[in-house]
């Protein structure tokens, strides 16, 4: 779904692994900021062996957080828990009692045609007694969608998995290290995961098939310090932009400001999707010189980037800067 501002709002979504104990003060105290949202990480970041233990700092994170909005007040992110397997959806929804309120959803790694419909059903059963409903991010980053036989059949497969659950995908996010990881690629601070050809590849792939019907958040950045960083995760962040992708997961506070400032909309841009949306279609034409006198507006052609323009300007903002 992208005819709402709600799936933009995710933008940098801060990955943690949930057995980290100081989360809950740190999102009380409004250590990261007022603009992001949180990834608790049962997945890849907790050792196989620790996941009970794991689940056990999650539950008592979540319900502390909770708790603490009841005696304060505080910026509280869209929370999601990234599980890995179904039955954990059920199971920590049932486990965090009333603070589960306070979950926007759940992520699901290395989505594919094997596990898509158990995930499916554990949303689809907890949205069915459930209002608000609770949101699912799949990951695409698994082995098989790298196979180039298989691909086009995987991605179209898993698009018609989702159907029935459209409204609930709030993002489809893309596992860009884990992608990376089966060739053995990873980037310098100087260089864009759009220029590693085969990944590239794949990305093209996945915003060909869901990019008309769903948002889908770029790529993980590693670097959040050191020579070049900064200029190198802003140069991926423009080219995330102009392949189809908003958004972006993050794995340190730094690269917060940068993600957001990164997905602001041009004053030139915002007044030109305005002009679009409140066209009077009753005109005989449809098209005319932009706002600026620079370029055309023509109705037909550039009505779904003014919608995409307004969400994106609603949940980022506005700069003079040129974007």
């Amino acid at each position: 779904m992208n005819n709402s501002a709600i799936y933009y709002s995710v933008g940098p979504l801060l990955y943690c692994p949930a057995d980290r104990a100081s989360i809950a003060s740190s999102i009380s105290a409004e250590r990261f900021g007022t603009n992001y949202s949180l990834a608790l990480c049962l997945e890849d970041t907790i050792n196989d062996n620790f996941v009970a233990k794991a689940e056990e700092q999650l539950v008592s994170s979540v319900n502390d957080i909770y708790r603490s909005l009841q005696e304060s007040e505080f910026y509280l992110p869209k929370i999601f828990i990234r599980v890995r397997r179904p039955g954990q959806i059920k199971d920590l929804s049932h486990r965090l009692g009333d603070s589960h309120e306070i979950i926007t959803g759940y992520i699901v790694p290395k989505f594919s045609l094997s596990c898509a419909d158990g995930y499916i059903e554990q949303i689809a059963d907890l949205n069915s007694g459930l209002k608000p409903s609770k949101y699912v991010m799949p990951i695409y980053e698994s082995s098989s969608i790298v196979n180039l036989r298989t691909r086009c059949d995987s991605l179209y497969g898993l698009k018609e998995k989702l159907a029935p659950i459209e409204s609930s995908v709030l993002n489809i996010r893309v596992g860009g290290n884990d992608l990376c990881h089966l060739f053995g690629f990873r980037r310098e601070p100087s260089e864009s995961i759009h220029q590693i050809a085969p990944i590239a590849n794949i990305l093209a792939d996945i915003v060909t098939v869901y990019g008309t019907d769903y948002v889908i958040s770029g790529p993980v950045w590693e670097y959040y310090a050191g020579d070049g960083w900064e200029e190198g995760i802003k140069r991926e962040i423009a080219d995330d932009r102009l392949c189809g992708f908003i958004g972006k997961t993050v794995i340190h506070p730094n690269q917060i400001k940068l993600v957001n400032d990164g997905y602001k909309v041009s004053e030139k841009n915002y007044r030109d999707a305005l002009h679009i949306l409140h066209w009077n279609t009753r005109e005989d034409s449809y098209v005319s010189g932009s706002i600026s006198g620079d370029r055309m507006d023509e109705y037909k052609t550039h009505i779904n980037w003014a919608q995409k323009t307004r969400f994106m300007a609603e949940c980022f903002g506005v700069t003079t800067h040129k974007s």
